[in-house]
């Protein structure tokens, strides 16, 4: 053991995340180990990390600088800013990385930015290339306040898509009309028209289920979360009666199997410095303080994504 730290679950102390001394990282030839600077947090292993045994480690996403690089020459080099995704483990000082999960930063990217790229933005980069060519496109995007719905209003509109964005409440309207949205629905329901060519739903419940019914002939819904509620009811005759229409499940880690998450990262890390991207970091706290926001993450206390710094 050493002076390295990492978040574990602890299911004794008050929202079970604690932390506490780890083992230094042991890389494998093709990573890297980062310093972390900066984690954002996910819905996804929050929720596991209420049910996860004592000692497991959570964390996806990650943002710091390459303090040893791999022993394979591949990736980047030490000293370098990097972001990385790990599929366990992130939330700590000292990580070990696939170099194939690590890109360099641009200067202008904050470590605080970059955090929120890894889960909420290549899982939007993935949803929204099963549309295919957007240009001219309907595109719905549910949850649209959410971290993947934040990115993937943005993206849409950048691949000229029309985009609508459906929110839960009225009050949410300028902020995804802001983030470039054309239309908005409020409510937990999707009327039957218009009809769009896709639709990234991270809502499930309600609003997938008449989501399905809005699908333009040979269109898309993609499915990648449930936090309205994982058990859905839908007309099926709506669904099929459009002819060729298409349900996809999304599960981020079994997308990368067919790009690198370094291919996506870089991009998103582009088009932040090429002004047409906006990463919204709606909470900024020390990973000290790691247990609150996870509890308020899971209790909706704020919209978007919550980064916590490592120092």
């Amino acid at each position: 053991m050493s002076g390295h730290r990492a978040v574990i679950v602890d299911p004794n102390a008050p929202g079970r995340l604690v932390i506490a001394p780890v083992a230094d990282p042991a890389p494998e030839r093709g990573e890297a180990v980062v310093r972390v600077r900066a984690v954002s947090l996910n819905r996804g292993e929050v929720r596991r990390a209420g049910m996860a045994a004592a000692g497991w480690r959570p964390g996806w996403d990650l943002a710091g600088v390459v303090d040893v690089g791999a022993a394979n020459g591949s990736g980047p080099r030490v000293g370098a800013r990097v972001v990385g995704l790990v599929t366990e483990g992130a939330w700590a000082e000292r990580v070990a990385v696939p170099t194939h999960a690590l890109a360099e930063l641009p200067d202008k990217v904050t470590f605080s930015q970059a955090a929120t790229f890894p889960v909420a933005g290549l899982t939007a980069i993935h949803a929204l290339a099963k549309g295919g060519v957007l240009l001219g496109r309907r595109v719905l995007i549910t949850g649209a306040t959410g971290g993947v719905g934040d990115f993937a209003v943005q993206l849409a509109r950048l691949a000229g898509a029309h985009v609508t964005a459906s929110v839960r409440r009225d009050d949410q309207t300028a902020a995804v009309r802001a983030l470039g949205a054309h239309d908005v629905i409020v409510g937990d329901a999707i009327p039957p028209s218009p009809k769009y060519d896709l639709i990234v739903d991270s809502v499930g419940g309600r609003t997938l289920g008449t989501a399905l019914g809005a699908l333009q002939r040979a269109g898309t819904c993609v499915t990648l979360g449930v936090s309205a509620g994982a058990e859905v009811t839908f007309d099926a005759r709506e669904f099929f009666v459009a002819g060729r229409t298409t349900l996809y499940g999304l599960y981020l880690f079994t997308e990368l199997a067919s790009e690198p998450a370094s291919v996506g990262l870089r991009r998103l890390g582009e088009f932040v410095v090429s002004g047409q991207l906006a990463p919204h970091v709606s909470l900024e706290r020390p990973w000290t303080e790691i247990a609150q926001v996870a509890q308020d993450l899971m209790a909706r206390r704020f919209h978007g994504k919550a980064v916590l710094t490592v120092e």
